[in-house]
C-alpha cells in the first residue's frame, strides 16, 4: 500500500489583500508555520499566481516552486475552480456566473466560454511546467436547472446536455493529456458532474477519457446523502485528488436536503471546520490508504461558525493524525509458515 501525502491546505479561503494572505511568499510562509506540507494554489487569484505567465514561462514556474520549497512546501496542484465553472454555464446563471470572469467579457457568453476554455488550455500547461500530475476544477453546468424532475424534462434533455459538455471538455482533456496530467472534477452541487452517476455519464460521453478524474471532497456527499465511503470503493480508480472538509447534516421538521433558501448556518446541511461535523475520516483514511492512493490530502476549509484562522491551525493537525503509515507486512505473519506442496495436499486431501 501506498502512503497518503499531507497535510496539504487550499489557499483560495485564505487569500486577501491584508498580509501575509495577500502576496505568495507571505502566504507559503504562514501555512508552513502551521504545519502544512503541501498549498493547493487558486490560479485565477492574481495576488498569488499568474495563471497566463506561468503556462509560457518555465522561469516563472521555477520561482514559484523556489520560493514554495524555500517556505518547506511542495504545490499539490492548480485549481481552476472558478474557470471551469465558465466551459458550461446555462443562460440562467449568465449575470451571477459573468463576475467569476473578466469584465470584457462580461454579458457576451460565447467570448466567456472560449476565455474560460483558454485559461484551461493555460492550467494544463502550467501544471506540466510545475511538474504536477492533478488538477482541480469543475465541471460547469447546462443542466443543472432542471436536478429536479419537475416540470418533466424534456425527452432526450440529459443526453443532449452530456454530448455538449462533453464537446467542450475534450479538447481540454486531450490538451491535459499531452501534458500529462489529470483533471480532477470536484463532484459538487450546481456542477452537472455532481454525484457518482452523472461522472458515469460524463465519463460515457469523454469514451472513458483517461484523463476524466475525481477530487473527492466527501463534505458534498454528506450534504446529498450519498454513501460517502462506499463511493471510494467504487470509483476509487478515478479519485486523483482529495479535499478534506468535514460537514453535517441535520433534518428537522421544518426542512431538509434543500435548505429552504436559508443562510448557511440555518441550513440543515453545511460545511464545518475539520473535527467538528459528522464525517468519519478515519474510516475515509483507512479506504483511501487500503486502494492505494498516493496524492495529498489538502484542507479546504468551509464554515459558518469556527474562524478561519482556528480551522486552519486545528485542520493541519487534524490531517496529520489521520495520515496512515501503510504496513509493510501481515499481524499474523508470525504464524506462517513455510509453503510445503506435501502437507498443503494432506491438509486438501489430495493424493
Amino acid at each position: 500500500m501506498k502512503q497518503i501525502k499531507g497535510p496539504g491546505i487550499f489557499l483560495a479561503q485564505f487569500a486577501d489583500d491584508a498580509s501575509p494572505f495577500n502576496s505568495f511568499p507571505e502566504i507559503c510562509n504562514w501555512a508552513a508555520s502551521l504545519g502544512f506540507k503541501g498549498i493547493q494554489i487558486p490560479s485565477w487569484d492574481g495576488r498569488l499566481f499568474d495563471l497566463e505567465r506561468a503556462a509560457n514561462s518555465q522561469t516563472y514556474c521555477d520561482e514559484i516552486k523556489g520560493i514554495a520549497n524555500q517556505a518547506g512546501l511542495e504545490i499539490t496542484e492548480l485549481s481552476t475552480h472558478l474557470q471551469g465553472q465558465l466551459v458550461a454555464v446555462n443562460p440562467a446563471y449568465d449575470q451571477m456566473f459573468d463576475g467569476f470572469a473578466p469584465s470584457q467579457v462580461h454579458n457576451n457568453p460565447k467570448a466567456r466560454t472560449d476565455w474560460a476554455i483558454q485559461q484551461m488550455m493555460y492550467a494544463a500547461k502550467a501544471s506540466q511546467r510545475l511538474g504536477l500530475t492533478g488538477h482541480a476544477s469543475f465541471s460547469g453546468a447546462l443542466l443543472w436547472q432542471t436536478m429536479y424532475p419537475w416540470p418533466q424534462r424534456p425527452a432526450g434533455l440529459v443526453e443532449q446536455g452530456f454530448t455538449e459538455l462533453a464537446k467542450r471538455w475534450l479538447p481540454i482533456l486531450n490538451a491535459f493529456d499531452e501534458a500529462g496530467v489529470d483533471v480532477c472534477y470536484e463532484l459538487h452541487p450546481g456542477e452537472d458532474l455532481h454525484d457518482g452517476v452523472t461522472f458515469e455519464r460524463f465519463l460515457e460521453a469523454v469514451g472513458n477519457h483517461p484523463r476524466a478524474n475525481i477530487l473527492y471532497d466527501p463534505s458534498h456527499f454528506v450534504l446529498q446523502q450519498l454513501d460517502y465511503l462506499a463511493f471510494i470503493d467504487i470509483y476509487h480508480e478515478r479519485i486523483k485528488a482529495f479535499h478534506v472538509k468535514d460537514a453535517e447534516f441535520t433534518p428537522n421538521g421544518r426542512c431538509g436536503v434543500y435548505g429552504g433558501y436559508q443562510a448557511w448556518i440555518d441550513r440543515p446541511g453545511r460545511f464545518r471546520s475539520l473535527g467538528d461535523g459528522q464525517i468519519d475520516f478515519k474510516a475515509i483514511f483507512s479506504k483511501m490508504t487500503q486502494h492505494n492512493f498516493d496524492g495529498w490530502a489538502v484542507m479546504e476549509w468551509e464554515c459558518c461558525i469556527k474562524h478561519p484562522l482556528d480551522g486552519a491551525a486545528e485542520g493541519a493537525k487534524f490531517i496529520s493524525e489521520h495520515l496512515i503509515r501503510p504496513t509493510e507486512k501481515a499481524f499474523d505473519d508470525f504464524a506462517g509458515v513455510e509453503q510445503d506442496v506435501e502437507m498443503n495436499n494432506k491438509i486438501l486431501g489430495i493424493k
